[in-house]
């Protein structure tokens, strides 16, 4: 046969296999790590909500600003406009300020497993 054949015979490769300090200790089960997950996005919602507030309120106002002032804005933006800047702005802020809270949540804590699982080695 080939030496690329896949005989039953054929000696097979050990697999090398590389465990979390977690994984390999057996610390952490599985409902801890879901609540831990749970709990991260629990931050991430709470504080993007807070940023999509902040950012509508700081759209909103400048928006309705211009189009009282401004004959251009006026004449341009209609109430579908103004709806479309301000939402935007918000979901933008919601997205990305959830999706940092998620990472440094989740940073935070792998860091904070491997620092109490090299105390337990």
């Amino acid at each position: 046969m080939a030496s690329g054949s896949s005989s039953p015979n054929a000696p097979r490769m050990a697999k090398k296999v590389v465990f979390s300090p977690l994984e390999r200790n057996g610390l952490a089960s599985l409902d801890q790590k879901l609540a831990m997950a749970k709990r991260c996005s629990h931050e991430g919602v709470v504080a993007g909500a807070k940023a999509a507030v902040l950012a509508t309120i700081a759209t909103a106002i400048p928006t309705l600003a211009s189009v009282r002032m401004l004959p251009w804005a006026r004449t341009n933006l209609n109430h579908a406009a103004q709806a479309l800047i301000i939402s935007s702005a918000a979901g933008a802020a919601y997205f990305i300020v959830a999706d940092k809270t998620v990472l440094a949540s989740a940073r935070k804590n792998s860091f904070e497993q491997a620092r109490l699982s090299n105390i337990e080695s």
